[in-house]
């Protein structure tokens, strides 16, 4: 077995120091969407309520039943807002394999009935959502007193973004000429 040794850098402590000194580059906040900021808020809501329920259940002895549903339907909140940020940037799990051994024309028309189904398959969820939604406009929560559906109108709203991103996503690979499924190395920053 042939191990290659690490190498390491030595760097002095002046070195180092003067890394702080450094300006920082701004921070550009443009890549990100609207379900990226709805997304971060639920997930600390969450967090709070996680926090919360084992402060009080443990040092307290003393627990919120509250916290836990809360901190479920955040988290319902967050993996369906998240699945929208995935859909954005093309980060589903996905399977191109198959595209290395496909001429490049066969290749763009999977691609293609590829964004076809998931826009279809994405649009049918948000439908489904939607009708499921207003089939419980008054159903209230178990522990808090408030309507389940702003739970459901979340997801609704979370399948619509993610119909909307994956039209964009289609819109760019036809203007592109190629997608994520044909040239992976373009996406992920490994092509030159």
């Amino acid at each position: 077995m042939n191990t290659t040794p690490e190498i390491h850098t030595k760097v002095t402590s002046e070195e180092l120091a003067h890394v702080f000194d450094e300006t920082a580059p701004p921070a550009d906040l443009s890549v990100y969407g609207i379900e990226d900021w709805l997304t971060l808020a639920a997930f600390w809501v969450m967090v709070g309520c996680v926090i919360l329920q084992f402060f009080t259940r443990y040092v307290l002895n003393n627990s919120f039943a509250w916290t836990e549903e809360i901190a479920i339907n955040a988290l319902v909140i967050v993996v369906f807002l998240g699945a929208s940020l995935c859909v954005r940037a093309s980060r589903h799990i996905q399977v191109d394999f198959l595209y290395r051994y496909m001429s490049p024309r066969l290749g763009r028309i999977m691609a293609t009935f590829v964004d076809i189904v998931r826009i279809g398959f994405l649009a049918y969820g948000t439908w489904l959502t939607y009708k499921y939604a207003s089939l419980i406009p008054d159903e209230m929560m178990t522990t808090v007193d408030l309507p389940k559906s702003i739970v459901f109108n979340a997801v609704v709203l979370a399948f619509a973004l993610m119909t909307l991103r994956a039209l964009h996503v289609a819109w760019q690979n036809l203007r592109r000429g190629y997608s994520v499924l044909e040239k992976p190395a373009a996406f992920d920053g490994s092509e030159a």
